[in-house]
């Protein structure tokens, strides 16, 4: 059983931290597309961010602040343009912006950390971000949890937001988090933001090294359709506002503290993967009895990203021979007679040989999972209209009812997750019209 509960307030609820997301006319349908995150005192600030060669200017400056400098006291996200791919003036867009903002709030400048998404190629609007950064400032409030995800995301139907606390001694210690990412998702993170606070006391290179690890085991365990983007930024914060001690090694209360940083990383992952562009469900691959775990991963993640299986279960279809043959092609070693499948309940392969089942019941299955993790059309868009009375308990059923894909490899001790959605009609719509 997990040892913290879920709590209201997103990426505020941890102490110490404002946020607010307002539209300042750098999108073209006039939709919220500023936020800002700010913590009233500099926090521990920790990083991960994407592995193209092609990056966004905000990526390249994060990583140089970050490698300057371990904290920051404000995150700055701009929807709408990428500024991907935009030279040397779109680096010094991101310079710019990270002045204006400084300036705004009174504080240095390499305070700043930034974050963009949108389409690729297109500078920031400066003229009307700059105008923006007073405004968004102005509406910085405790509760502007909600208001900061209906800023960031682009093609999302719903915002992602998630809070966590458990006890840590006496007193409660917070992490709240906000993510944006429907298209350009695979492994090695894709187009997605995420923020992270948290008001426990971290040291710099221990909350690095957890949030490393909790990002393989969320956002890095994620595909939606192959394509990584160029913008991927995964930001956390930890200001110590909790006032407990300060943790500075591995021991019981980091290993809590990482658990529970991976809980809401994971759930902010899993709600990305069931916003799929054109999706219907949400697909969680189990993989067991492998060698160690990243070899686990990689079997799932494979699994999850085959464009074969997603159409598969789009169609309601359970043709296992996808599931077996993308485990096969994953790069990890393992004797086809250990292969075992199931599809939920329904076991489809064991001992690598084909098992008589219905395939009536397991169709069933998969359109009942569709159905259980479908969203009304009229929540999607009163979300999208960023009316913020949002039933959140709707939005967590999405996630909570996954199609569950079963694979066992072999005796090794060893397990790993991957997320996916599967892959529809929609899914070419969508991005043949992107830019047009």
């Amino acid at each position: 059983m997990a040892d913290w509960q879920e709590i209201s307030g997103g990426i505020t609820a941890p102490r110490g931290y404002r946020s607010a997301g307002i539209a300042a006319g750098l999108k073209p349908s006039g939709l919220p597309d500023l936020a800002l995150i700010v913590s009233d005192v500099e926090a521990i600030a920790a990083g991960v961010f994407t592995i193209s060669h092609v990056k966004a200017a905000c990526v390249d400056y994060c990583r140089q602040s970050l490698q300057a400098k371990h904290s920051a006291r404000a995150i700055l996200c701009n929807a709408g343009q990428a500024n991907a791919a935009t030279g040397h003036q779109g680096w010094l867009d991101a310079i710019e912006s990270a002045m204006a903002v400084a300036q705004a709030l009174n504080i240095p400048s390499e305070s700043v950390l930034l974050a963009s998404t949108g389409v690729i190629g297109q500078r920031i609007r400066m003229d009307a971000l700059k105008a923006g950064i007073p405004k968004v400032v102005a509406a910085l409030s405790e509760t502007g949890s909600d208001a900061a995800a209906g800023a960031i995301i682009t093609t999302d139907l719903v915002r992602k937001s998630i809070a966590l606390e458990t006890m840590m001694g006496d007193r409660p210690v917070r992490i709240g988090g906000i993510a944006k990412g429907s298209g350009m998702i695979h492994p090695n993170m894709a187009t997605m933001l995420a923020f992270v606070t948290c008001d426990a006391a971290v040291s710099p290179t221990l909350w690095q090294q957890m949030l490393s690890r909790a990002a393989d085991r969320s956002f890095n365990s994620i595909t939606v359709d192959g394509d990584t983007s160029t913008n991927d930024s995964l930001i956390a914060l930890a200001n110590g506002q909790s006032r407990t001690p300060a943790i500075t090694e591995m021991g019981a209360e980091a290993e809590k503290l990482e658990a529970m940083l991976t809980a809401v990383c994971q759930h902010l992952a899993k709600a990305i993967a069931r916003d799929g562009e054109g999706a219907t469900c949400l697909i969680e691959v189990q993989v067991t009895g492998a060698q160690d775990e990243q070899a686990a991963r990689q079997v799932a993640k494979t699994i999850a990203g085959s464009s074969l299986v997603k159409s598969a279960i789009f169609g309601r279809d359970p043709n296992w021979g996808r599931i077996a043959a993308a485990a096969g092609r994953a790069g990890v070693p393992f004797e086809q007679e250990n292969l075992k499948i199931k599809l939920g309940d329904i076991l489809l392969m064991e001992n690598g040989q084909p098992l008589p089942f219905d395939k009536k019941a397991a169709s069933e299955y998969l359109k009942q999972a569709a159905a259980d993790a479908s969203v009304p059309k009229d929540l999607v868009a009163t979300n999208m209209s960023n009316d913020l009375s949002v039933d959140r308990s709707t939005i967590k059923q999405r996630i909570d009812n996954p199609v569950i894909i079963s694979v066992s490899i072999g005796n090794g001790s060893s397990s790993g997750k991957a997320w996916g959605c599967d892959l529809s009609y929609d899914y070419v719509k969508i991005n043949a019209e992107y830019t047009t």
